[in-house]
């Protein structure tokens, strides 16, 4: 019998960037909330871990033993194995948590096929910052390097989203370094939209630096009048937050043909 999961787009509402740590990290303060799409995994069970990857990105994805979702199968004990098809939907180094949210898809396959173990959430941290935010799926407040996570308010979910990326890949670790290192303030508080109205992304800047597709990015989606447009995490995605689906579906037809674009909701 094969089970299937989504990996929900993720989303930065807001990322403030506090400090740069001695351990090469930064500490972060974050709304997480996620899109009803992204890329879609089944499982079934094999003798062997075995990851298979088709979609349209599966070009990104040549190392099957590299692909965090083998390293999460790794990280959780079961009885027998387990044969996943990952259809690659989401651009790779995006700021959409793309690996991320694959491992935390896989985390919900085998918590439905085989339980998790207590410690998931710690082995799922090992995996990246943003995978225990990407397990749950849920909006939430990430803090230190994102692993230490509350509940968020969710007074957004079901807003109409658009997501346009210039099909340029942007690593994070390079966002990082050009982060000019100053302390904007903490995250604002209340509800999940005045959290994103009032919050920020403060590595805008220096991704819009690396990469000055996102400022078009930006400037286009702001053209279609939007509550909200704003990068998501290192970049290069950018969202736009509507308050119809119609609005947000004119913008998709807006945006220009030659980028990547996908129209949801947040959870």
């Amino acid at each position: 019998m094969s089970l299937h999961e989504t990996a929900y787009a993720k989303l930065n509402l807001a990322l403030h960037v506090r400090a740069r740590r001695a351990d090469g990290y930064h500490e972060l303060e974050t709304l997480f909330a996620f899109v009803d799409v992204g890329d879609v995994l089944t499982a079934s069970t094999a003798a062997l871990d075995k990851v298979h990857v088709l979609g349209e990105f599966a070009g990104d994805l040549t190392d099957p033993f590299d692909n965090i979702v083998m390293r999460a199968l790794t990280a959780l004990p079961r009885a027998e194995g387990m044969a996943i098809t990952l259809e690659k939907n989401l651009p790779v180094a995006a700021g959409l948590g793309g690996g991320s949210a694959d491992a935390g898809a896989l985390f919900r396959l085998v918590e439905r096929s085989h339980g998790w173990p207590d410690d998931w959430a710690t082995r799922a941290a090992r995996l990246g910052a943003d995978v225990p935010a990407c397990v749950l799926s849920e909006t939430c407040l990430g803090r230190g390097t994102g692993t230490e996570l509350e509940p968020g308010p969710t007074d957004l979910a079901g807003t109409p989203v658009l997501l346009v990326n210039p099909r340029v890949p942007l690593a994070t670790g390079p966002v990082f370094q050009v982060w000019d290192g100053t302390d904007r303030g903490p995250l604002p508080t209340g509800s999940a939209r005045e959290v994103a109205l009032a919050g920020r992304n403060d590595l805008e800047a220096p991704a819009i630096a690396l990469c000055p597709e996102i400022a078009q990015v930006l400037e286009a989606l702001r053209q279609t009048n939007p509550w909200l447009a704003r990068m998501s995490g290192s970049g290069a995605t950018c969202f736009a937050l509507y308050d119809s689906a119609a609005e947000r579906d004119s913008a998709a037809s807006a945006m220009p043909q030659g980028w990547w674009k996908l129209v949801g909701k947040l959870r």
